[in-house]
């Protein structure tokens, strides 16, 4: 059995052609979904995702600005930046571009940004939203592997899903997406303890540990379902995921490449979150008209 590829670009595509619509018809009643983009410093990764990003948004007709700012721009100053575009009645999303120079504090960042603004899904307050099964956004990541799972038919109920990584932007959202489609959710990370008889018990296996080709065929249940969200470079810096593909695929029902597998769905669910906000802005405009009447 050789595994059926889970192609992230046509999935993504399909949702973009419906957002292309959904923007048009927007902008038809006076909103333009617009995003705004805050890059600190000059690393070379954050530049090439950050350019993917606004040639995405125009793409399907979106507003896209973006703000570069030194590597030693002060934390104070980002901050205030950050403050004039929650009340920029013309900005629907704000995406502040990780990682932040060590002097900037992560946290900070991510709670100055507006809930109702934060398409990331980072905000403590959407968080608890997503905990607690609210309408909110979603992290882009997360929520990209469950609209692959839903276009590819693959129904996380009953079924046990092993997530490899913990960290607050993949790991531990992820889980939480699948326990919401009553899946029975296992995490592992560096302190598990015979990891492999954890993963060889998953119907959905995960891998989110950002090294390169750390999951093998023996990590494995024969008819798994293997999503891996790693980029990573190998040793001939190549671009590969955190599964070694070519020996999972023999074993694996379901598997993503790297690339072209989570990667389109993450900038993708960024732009679905983006337009949103801006339903949600056009909504709350067309209700205060209501009332002024």
């Amino acid at each position: 059995m050789t595994g059926k590829e889970i192609n992230g670009k046509d999935i993504s595509l399909e949702i973009r052609g419906k957002l292309q619509k959904e923007v048009a018809a927007l902008i038809d009643k006076g909103v333009k979904p617009g995003l705004a983009v805050i890059l600190v410093g000059d690393n070379p990764a954050s530049k090439t995702y950050v350019k993917s990003k606004q040639k995405s948004c125009r793409e399907i007709g979106m507003e896209s600005i973006l703000m570069e700012m030194p590597f030693d721009t002060s934390e104070e100053k980002l901050l205030a930046e950050i403050k004039k575009l929650n009340d920029n009645d013309d900005i629907h999303g704000i995406l502040v571009q990780l990682p932040l120079p060590s002097h900037i504090s992560e946290i900070k960042v991510i709670q100055t940004i507006a809930p109702k603004k934060d398409v990331d899904g980072f905000h403590p307050v959407n968080i608890g939203r997503m905990m607690t099964g609210q309408d909110t956004f979603l992290p882009c990541t997360p929520f990209g592997v469950m609209e692959m799972l839903k276009y590819t038919g693959i129904d996380p109920e009953g079924k046990h899903a092993v997530i490899i990584g913990r960290s607050n932007i993949v790991g531990k959202p992820m889980g939480q997406l699948l326990l919401r489609e009553n899946a029975t959710v296992t995490y592992c990370h560096s302190k598990t303890s015979d990891m492999k008889s954890l993963t060889n018990q998953a119907d959905i296996l995960v891998a989110a540990v950002g090294k390169p080709k750390m999951i093998t065929a023996d990590y494995v249940k024969e008819g798994a379902v293997v999503i891996d969200v790693g980029i990573n470079r190998d040793e001939n810096g190549k671009l590969c995921g955190d599964v070694d593909f070519d020996d999972v695929k023999e074993k694996a029902a379901f598997i993503t490449p790297v690339p072209g597998g989570v990667g389109p769905m993450t900038i993708t669910m960024l732009l679905y979150n983006t337009v949103k906000s801006a339903k949600k802005t056009l909504n709350h405009r067309n209700q205060n008209k209501d009332v002024v009447k």
